[in-house]
C-alpha cells in the first residue's frame, strides 16, 4: 500500500502542519469519559513537534450538520487532550478565518493548537472545494491521522490531501500497514471470522469475503440464518428466513471462489434470553421449538482452533453469541484466547475490528495478543467490504 509517512516529510522548522484526528471522544457532563482516542493521536502530533512543526488538530465532534450547536464544541477536548499529551493545547472557535491565521503565526514551534468542530462548517461534509482551500491556506502540509473517518471525503478527511502534500499520522500508518498484512497482501491461507446478529447488515462484507479468504466461518445471529437456509430447524432464535435465498447465493460464490464456509457444528441453547438462562448444549438438528440458539458449542471452538492451526493469517469481525451474557460468551472467549496464543506465537497474523469486536476481545482479556485490533468501526467493515475509502485513496492518490 503506497503512501507517504511522516518520516517522510523531513525537516518541518517553521512549517505548519494540519493534522486531521478523531476527537470524537464520549463526552459527560463535558468530561471525557474515554481518552482511548485522544491518547491516539499523542505519537503523530510528538512525532511533528520533534521535527519543528506548529501542530495545528483539525477534528469533528457529534453530528452538528452544518450548524454551530454549543455542545457539540470541542472546546472541552482540548484541555483534555493537553492532560494526555504533557503540555499546553490553544483552542480557537473556528477552522477559518484571519483570526485563527493570527493564533497560528503567534504559535511558538511545537505549538500546538486544537481548532473548532469542522462540520460546524456545511461545506465540511459536502468536500466542497472553496472550505478545502480555505483550510488549506492555514498550513504547509497536510497529516491524516484518523482512519475512523477515512470512508468519508469530506474536507478534513480527503480533500486537504489534493490542496497540500499529504502524509499518514503514526495512527493511520499501522492501521493501512495491519490491513494490509490482513486483506491487501496478506500470508495465506487467510481465515476470516464474522459473527453478529444480522446477515442483512453484512452481506456486502460477506460477498466480499468469499472472494478474497480461504476459508470463512459464520458465527452469531447470523449462522443461524446460513443454518435455516441449509434446512436446519433454528426453533425461535433470530433468524433472517427472508434472506435464505440471499445466503445460498454467498455459499455459491464462496464455492465458485475455493472458500470453505465455516458454520457451527454444535449450538448452545435456551429458553428465554436472559444471563445464566438454563441452558444445554445440542447437535444441530435437535433445536427445540421454544429454543434459541445463544452460542456456538464447544466442538465449533474446536473446529476453529484447528482452522487457526492451518491458517497465517486471520481476520475478525463479530462475536459467536451473545457475549455481553453469562454463560454465552463462551465460544467468543475461548475462539478469541485461541486466536490470541497463536498470534502471540507468531504463529498467526490476528487482525481484528468493529465495535461489538473490540469489546469482545477486551471481555476475553486479549485485546493486547492481537496483532492489531482496529477501533475504526464503519471504515473497518467498509474496508472489508472491498469499498473505497476517500481518505485513503486521496493519500495513495497524491503521493505515489
Amino acid at each position: 500500500m503506497s503512501f507517504k509517512r511522516i518520516a517522510d516529510a523531513g525537516d518541518l522548522t517553521g512549517k505548519t502542519a494540519l493534522v486531521r484526528v478523531d476527537f470524537n471522544v464520549p463526552m459527560d457532563k463535558g468530561l471525557v469519559t474515554d481518552d482511548t482516542r485522544l491518547r491516539s493521536a499523542v505519537e503523530t502530533v510528538q512525532t511533528l513537534r520533534t521535527q519543528g512543526a506548529k501542530v495545528v488538530l483539525l477534528a469533528h465532534f457529534g453530528r452538528p450538520k452544518g450548524q454551530r450547536v454549543a455542545e457539540m464544541s470541542l472546546a472541552p477536548i482540548a484541555g483534555a487532550f493537553a492532560k494526555v499529551l504533557g503540555s499546553n493545547v490553544s483552542f480557537v472557535a473556528d477552522c477559518t478565518g484571519d483570526h485563527v491565521k493570527q493564533a497560528i503565526a503567534d504559535l511558538a514551534p511545537a505549538g500546538v493548537i486544537l481548532l473548532e468542530n469542522t462540520r460546524f462548517h456545511p461545506g465540511e461534509e459536502k468536500g466542497d472545494m472553496a472550505l478545502a482551500r480555505d483550510i488549506a491556506d492555514l498550513g504547509d502540509v497536510y497529516v491524516n491521522d484518523a482512519f475512523s473517518a477515512a470512508h468519508r471525503r469530506h474536507v478534513s478527511t480527503a480533500v486537504l490531501a489534493e490542496l497540500l502534500p499529504a502524509y499518514a499520522g503514526c495512527a493511520m500508518e499501522r492501521e493501512l500497514d495491519a490491513l494490509d498484512k490482513a486483506l491487501g497482501t496478506p500470508e495465506k491461507p487467510v481465515l476470516a471470522i464474522v459473527g453478529g446478529a444480522k446477515v442483512s447488515s453484512k452481506i456486502d462484507l460477506l460477498k466480499n469475503l468469499v472472494t478474497q479468504v480461504d476459508a470463512l466461518a459464520i458465527g452469531g445471529g447470523m449462522a443461524n440464518t446460513f443454518l435455516a437456509a441449509r434446512g436446519h430447524s433454528v426453533g425461535k432464535s433470530l433468524c433472517e428466513h427472508d434472506l435464505a435465498d440471499t445466503a445460498r447465493e454467498i455459499e455459491t460464490i464462496a464455492g465458485q471462489n475455493g472458500c470453505d464456509i465455516l458454520l457451527p457444528r454444535d449450538l448452545v441453547v435456551a429458553r428465554e434470553f436472559a444471563a445464566n438462562a438454563a441452558n444445554r448444549t445440542c447437535g444441530l438438528d435437535e433445536v427445540a421449538d421454544g429454543e434459541m440458539i445463544l452460542d456456538a458449542g464447544p466442538q465449533t471452538v474446536v473446529i476453529l482452533a484447528t482452522a487457526m492451526d492451518v491458517a497465517r493469517t486471520l481476520v475478525w469481525n463479530g462475536p459467536l453469541g451473545a457475549f455481553e451474557m453469562t454463560p454465552f460468551d463462551a465460544a467468543t472467549v475461548a475462539a478469541a484466547k485461541a486466536a490470541a496464543a497463536r498470534a502471540r506465537d507468531g504463529r498467526l497474523v490476528a487482525v481484528a475490528g468493529g465495535g461489538d469486536t473490540v469489546a469482545a476481545l477486551n471481555h476475553a482479556g486479549v485485546t493486547d495478543d492481537f496483532t492489531f485490533v482496529s477501533t475504526a468501526g464503519g471504515a473497518f467493515l467498509e474496508w472489508m467490504e472491498g469499498k473505497p475509502l476517500p481518505g485513503v485513496d486521496a493519500l495513495r492518490r497524491h503521493n505515489t
